[in-house]
């Protein structure tokens, strides 16, 4: 599953960097009083929430995985002053469930490969820990958009009929929840009441796909390729639905993001135990420009190390 690390989540212009330091130098030394505290505090959490895009196109995955949790703390440092900032709860979800699946349970699914199966259990552990934070983050922030909401996602009763207030605005919270929760429950299996809790996750997605079915360049199909890769045609999946979402997103994407096919080579190909096809997508994607499109190429180039791992390792996937 791709959760398309790193998606910026804002829309900020090109200042952002410098609005951001800006921001943060306010925050630390505008004298104390309470309006002044105050108002400095909420821009700091304006700019840092919005503070994302560079990671998007940085061509060094090792640079972006040190630099994000200090981010991430930081964030977590001026949600405490201002507990209900939608922008702050919106990018710490997204940034969260980001650095879980592209460095903490990507390395666990290395290991997992590489047969360091403490290890494995160990970084999966971690990533679940770190997407159940998102989800809380998530639902907070769903919590502000429309009250009570996030008590019916917990309880999960009547869930369809929670989400219809959902608007447009929300898909991306409903995305971003909805993969955090996933992803803890993909790293959770034993954790039966939280598997149970799925449908949940999916409903949120189909929810977001409902609304705005063109986001994030296709992100929700991407997603829909391998939830469906793991379902029968007659549990509403199948291979012919994840290859209609596989279509959708690359024309949304213009055919410039490459974690689509990996999914779809992850999920269906190996599934059906076609060899030759997994073989040449994985190596169609190992060859593509990553700095085609400057704002995915960090995600594509997180899914070209994918690809090389799953061909060092096609004896062990194919029969």
């Amino acid at each position: 599953m791709s959760t398309h690390a790193y998606h910026d989540p804002s829309a900020a212009g090109p200042s952002r960097v410098n609005r951001t330091h800006v921001a943060l130098i306010l925050a630390v030394t505008l004298p104390p009083l309470a309006g002044c505290k105050s108002a400095a505090l909420s821009f700091a959490a304006d700019a840092v929430a919005q503070s994302g895009g560079s990671y998007a196109s940085d061509d060094d995955p090792e640079l972006v995985r040190d630099a994000v949790p200090f981010g991430l703390k930081t964030m977590e440092g001026l949600l405490t002053e201002n507990p209900e900032h939608l922008g702050l709860l919106t990018a710490l979800t997204s940034s969260f469930t980001q650095y879980g699946y592209a460095f903490v349970q990507a390395d666990a699914e290395q290991a997992d490969l590489d047969g360091r199966l403490d290890a494995a259990r160990a970084g999966r552990l971690r990533a679940r820990k770190l997407f159940l934070r998102a989800r809380e983050y998530g639902l907070r922030g769903l919590e502000v958009r429309h009250e009570k909401l996030s008590r019916r996602l917990r309880e999960g009763r009547d869930v369809p009929r929670a989400l219809r207030r959902a608007e447009k605005e929300d898909v991306p919270l409903l995305y971003w929840t909805a993969s955090a929760w996933t992803l803890a429950i993909v790293n959770g299996k034993g954790d039966m009441q939280l598997v149970a809790e799925l449908p949940v996750a999916i409903a949120m997605m189909e929810r977001a796909l409902e609304l705005d079915e063109r986001w994030g360049d296709g992100a929700i199909h991407e997603f829909f390729v391998s939830y469906d890769a793991t379902r029968s045609a007659a549990q509403g999946g199948g291979a012919e639905r994840a290859r209609a979402h596989l279509d959708r997103a690359l024309a949304l994407s213009m055919n410039k993001k490459l974690g689509p096919l990996v999914s779809w080579a992850e999920g269906v190909l190996v599934q059906r135990q076609d060899r030759a096809e997994f073989t040449r997508v994985l190596e169609e994607v190992v060859r593509a420009d990553p700095d085609a499109e400057p704002k995915y190429r960090l995600a594509n180039i997180l899914a070209q190390r994918r690809a090389r791992a799953l061909l060092d390792h096609v004896d062990d996937l194919f029969l």
